[in-house]
């Protein structure tokens, strides 16, 4: 096929990873192998000194994974990826690429509960300094940078408040102070955000989400934008070894040939649940890109295609009242995560945020009563039905006078 990179996004999620091979396969096998032989010493040894393309070892490439890494780099509009075990592989790689000890770091405040304890508990011991910033206030970016900051990292929309932060603007400002800016995509995917257009240099995501689409993966991706960051980044992903297997490899490839018309439904089906949300009389206040009262909307609409498929609000009644809600919902499973097909529903400051601790949670505005969705495709009318039953049970228990 002619390159790929010219067409449509929704043909690049079907042709873009397949890596056929003598027999004509319409999907790229499963080469589920640790270790290639070599036809001879000297063909082996060109292997290892780089001097021919092959295969040596799973660890550090594999048909099946170079097919997706190839697939995501294109959707992305990158130079090539690093298929990782996890998002947090794929974070962890990213940033022991970037920084070394005595190196300051600018990290969102509204992030990935994970991502801030690996800055703070295991970084940090290692020399490397962070500041946590609200990164949709530029001033306070601004003010943030130090003569030592290399890395300017970045989650938009944030996890879970849906905080959005303008990346040209950050690429800007990060590339005129000799500092690099990294994105976490996870909650857009390629097909509503490609940061890398707006200047960023590196993406990454957690391809457990909606890159896979079925909750049965844990895998994470890298995607950079040179040649020299790739060989930097793969000796570092090659030597700390948090690579992705075969098998979730061709699982992810094949949850990315649905990728685009799974991200135009839950768009669809999100928007419609934060409009009900928004009317609802126990409901404070709904987090959600696409609502006029978002306060980055414009910027959300400047550089995103849609809304995604998350949501997070806040309850009258709080932390109890999110209990009973959560309790009494049939079709939302309670869970963490995001990014399938199936709708859940969790509580971050309890479950995927409780380990940055309490402060940083407050600072990063996630409160207690906050209540996040993850929609998925299912039947919107039965979802919306499903909040409502649970809602009324809400203000049955809480005698609520709305």
């Amino acid at each position: 096929m002619d390159d790929i990179r010219k067409h449509h996004q929704e043909t690049q999620c079907i042709h873009a990873s397949l890596k056929s091979d003598e027999t004509g396969t319409v999907v790229t096998p499963i080469y589920q192998v640790s270790t290639f032989s070599f036809p001879d010493v000297d063909h082996g040894a060109d292997l290892f000194a780089d001097r021919k393309k092959g295969y040596i070892y799973t660890r550090m490439a594999n048909p099946t994974i170079e097919s997706l890494e190839q697939a995501v780099a294109v959707l992305e509009d990158g130079y090539n990826g690093l298929g990782c075990s996890s998002g947090m592989a794929a974070i962890h790689t990213t940033l022991t690429a970037m920084l070394s000890a005595g190196d300051h770091l600018i990290c969102s405040d509204a992030v990935y509960g994970p991502t801030t304890t690996l800055i703070r508990d295991v970084l940090m011991r290692f020399g490397v300094q962070a500041t946590f910033v609200d990164t949709s206030d530029l001033d306070a970016v601004r003010k943030a940078l130090r003569p030592e900051t290399k890395v300017l990292y970045i989650e938009t929309p944030g996890n879970p408040t849906m905080v959005i932060s303008d990346i040209k603007a950050l690429s800007g400002i990060a590339h005129k102070w000799g500092a690099r800016l990294v994105v976490d995509n996870t909650f857009m995917s390629p097909i509503l955000q490609q940061p890398l257009k707006h200047g960023a240099d590196v993406v990454v995501h957690s391809m457990t989400k909606f890159l896979n689409g079925h909750a049965d993966v844990v895998a994470g991706m890298i995607v950079v934008s040179s040649e020299e960051d790739y060989k930097t980044f793969r000796s570092v992903l090659d030597e700390t070894g948090g690579v992705i297997d075969p098998f979730n490899s061709f699982l992810v490839s094949r949850g990315i040939k649905t990728l685009a018309i799974r991200m135009q439904r839950h768009c669809e089906n999100a928007t419609k649940m934060a409009e009900f949300l928004g009317t609802h009389p126990l409901v404070d206040r709904v987090y959600f890109p696409w609502l006029p009262s978002h306060p980055n909307h414009e910027v959300a609409k400047r550089q995103m295609n849609g809304p995604g498929g998350v949501i997070s609000f806040e309850l009258k009644g709080g932390l109890k009242a999110g209990k009973i809600l959560m309790n009494s919902v049939k079709f939302h499973m309670l869970a963490v995560s995001l990014g399938g097909v199936e709708t859940l529903i969790e509580h971050p400051a309890s479950m995927t945020h409780a380990t940055m601790g309490s402060e940083a949670r407050k600072k990063a505005r996630i409160t207690d009563g906050l209540v996040r969705i993850s929609v998925g495709i299912e039947n919107i009318d039965e979802l919306i039905e499903d909040l409502e039953r649970a809602l009324a049970k809400v203000k049955a228990s809480t005698k609520s006078p709305a």
